[in-house]
């Protein structure tokens, strides 16, 4: 299993257009891919379970791989949160 802590800068939090792309990013691998805040976890490649979380600015959530490909997700998805300004 892979874990990678983030604090989101974006100022708008994770809403509606960031957290479908981080689900398709997290969709094109096989590992299970959670999110966790607060301490509920949602299934990262449920757009519904992600926007469930409400997760704004300042907050510091994980997420979590596990599978074949659980390295390569993290990293994709940790170059996702960069390039889409989620976090630093």
């Amino acid at each position: 299993m892979e874990k990678r802590d983030f604090n989101i800068t974006a100022e708008t939090g994770i809403h509606a257009r960031p957290a479908t792309i981080l689900v398709q990013t997290a969709s094109k691998f096989a590992s299970d891919i959670t999110l966790t805040y607060n301490g509920k976890s949602v299934n990262l490649k449920s757009i519904m379970g992600v926007m469930s979380l409400g997760v704004g600015q300042n907050a510091d959530v994980t997420i979590s791989a596990d599978g074949d490909d659980e390295k390569d997700a993290i990293a994709a998805i940790a170059d996702t949160m960069v390039k889409e300004g989620l976090a630093g």
